[in-house]
Order: C-alpha cells, then sequence, then structure tokens
C-alpha cells in the first residue's frame, strides 16, 4: 500500500473515528445525567433547554407499543467499525506493532496476541460479569486485569501498541456490551410489551448494569486513544504500566463523580 493512500485512510477512518465516538460518549453521559435527575430531583419529569427549545422527559418501565421508539446503538456500532480498521492500519499494516526489540516474539505472534486480548478479552470479561461473584471482587479483578495487560503487553509488542490494545480492548467491551448485551435485553422488553406481555424488569436491570461498565471505561478510553501523542509520560516512560494504573483510576473516580452528580 502507498504511503499517501495510506494516510488518506487513516485521516478517513480517524475522522470517522472520533466523530462517532464523540457522539456516542456524548450520548452515554447525556443518558446518565438524566437518569440521575430522575433519582435526585423529580421522580416523573425533567424539564429542559437547549437550543431555543424547551423539552419534557418523562421516565417509564416500559415502551410504548404506540410511539416510535429511538434506539442509540449505531454510534457504538461505526465507533469500533471505524476504530477497529485504524488500529490494523497503523499498527499491524503500518510497522507499529513491533519494535525489533530483542527477545520479544515475531511479528506473526505479537498479531496473534493483539487480536487475542481483543476478542478472547470479550469473552472472559463477558462470563466474569455472568458469574455470581460478588461485585467487589469482580471490580478487583478487571481492574488487576488491565493493569496486567499494561505490564505483559509491552513485552511482546512495541510499548505504544501496548497501550493502544489495551484501549482497543475496552473500547471493544463497550461495544459489545451495547449490540451483545444492552439492546438484546431491549429487544425483548419491545417484544413483551408489542405481545401483550410485561417486560421483565430484570432484562431492564441487566442492560442498565452493562451501560454502566460503558461509562466508567469511557475515560480511560480516550485517555489511551491519546496516549500516542504524549510518549515521554505515557507508554515510553520506564513505568508505563503504572502511569495506565493510576490515570485508569482517576478515569473511574471521574466517572463515578460524574454518575453522582
Amino acid at each position: 500500500m502507498s504511503y499517501v493512500v495510506q494516510e488518506w485512510l487513516n485521516l478517513a477512518l480517524r475522522w470517522m473515528h472520533v466523530f462517532a465516538g464523540i457522539m456516542w460518549v456524548g450520548a452515554t453521559y447525556y443518558f446518565t445525567w438524566l437518569d440521575r435527575r430522575f433519582h435526585t430531583t423529580d421522580p416523573d419529569q425533567v424539564w429542559m433547554v437547549h437550543s431555543g427549545g424547551f423539552y419534557v422527559v418523562n421516565k417509564t418501565s416500559k415502551p410504548s407499543p404506540t410511539h416510535t421508539l429511538h434506539w442509540f446503538k449505531w454510534e457504538a456500532a461505526l465507533t469500533w467499525l471505524s476504530g477497529f480498521p485504524l488500529l490494523l492500519l497503523v499498527y499491524y499494516f503500518g510497522g507499529l506493532l513491533t519494535d525489533g526489540e530483542p527477545g520479544k516474539p515475531s511479528f506473526a505472534v505479537a498479531a496473534a496476541i493483539g487480536m487475542g486480548v481483543i476478542f478472547i478479552g470479550w469473552i472472559v470479561y463477558d462470563l466474569l460479569w455472568m458469574s455470581p461473584l460478588p461485585e467487589p471482587l469482580l471490580i478487583v479483578v478487571s481492574y488487576d486485569a488491565i493493569v496486567a495487560l499494561g505490564w505483559w503487553l509491552p513485552h511482546v509488542m512495541s510499548p505504544r501498541s501496548a497501550y493502544m490494545h489495551v484501549g482497543a480492548l475496552l473500547g471493544t467491551l463497550m461495544a459489545a456490551n451495547v449490540w451483545m448485551r444492552i439492546i438484546p435485553s431491549q429487544k425483548k422488553m419491545v417484544a413483551a410489551v408489542n405481545e401483550g406481555r410485561e417486560p421483565d424488569q430484570r432484562l431492564a436491570d441487566r442492560a442498565k448494569f452493562r451501560s454502566k461498565h460503558n461509562t466508567y471505561m469511557v475515560l480511560p478510553v480516550v485517555f489511551l486513544m491519546i496516549s500516542s501523542h504524549f510518549p515521554i509520560t505515557t507508554y515510553g516512560n520506564e513505568r508505563a504500566w503504572i502511569v495506565l494504573a493510576v490515570l485508569t483510576l482517576v478515569g473511574f473516580g471521574a466517572a463515578h463523580v460524574i454518575r453522582k452528580h
């Protein structure tokens, strides 16, 4: 692939990825804020003003069979569908996956590990959070897994690529949460209403729980995505995995504050 073609693809995919991510993150935190208002101000209605218009939002536990239901799912799909090819273009076809450091595995092995981290990582995460283990333990295990990847991956690929693969894993978890856990649960609730049955509120709880996960993963993902612009303080630091561990906690903490206010 010529450098010119590669750069145009890089520009197009990055532009799409950033814009889709803005829409996705914006919608995620808008609904986080909206749900919080129902718990802290008025349990029935939230009044808002924007762009010269005034809006009233009502919350209900089941969808209406007579009104158009607006789904917020394509932002997640477009973010991932632009981000994954961008990862391949820059790191796998752009020569940044490995750095040729002695003792590290070949490109093929590093590529297999990279893909395994992303796709097997989803399976491990999903099974872990469907297990009966208590939530505090699952939080500790999940965080430790992120930190462990941040420490181990630079031993098998370039440090910059290692950071990006941790971010790609978290982004994949978020997109898969939307398409494989949140949306299917909501569709079952819609089907129940259309069939004249009462929707199972446990499905709503499951969807909301995975959505909660996404609000916490957003800030670490954004940090990891921009880390390539800060090589000295992030992936290039001799204690890069500690930087990742600390700033991931900072992101989790910021998300917790946002969710509570």
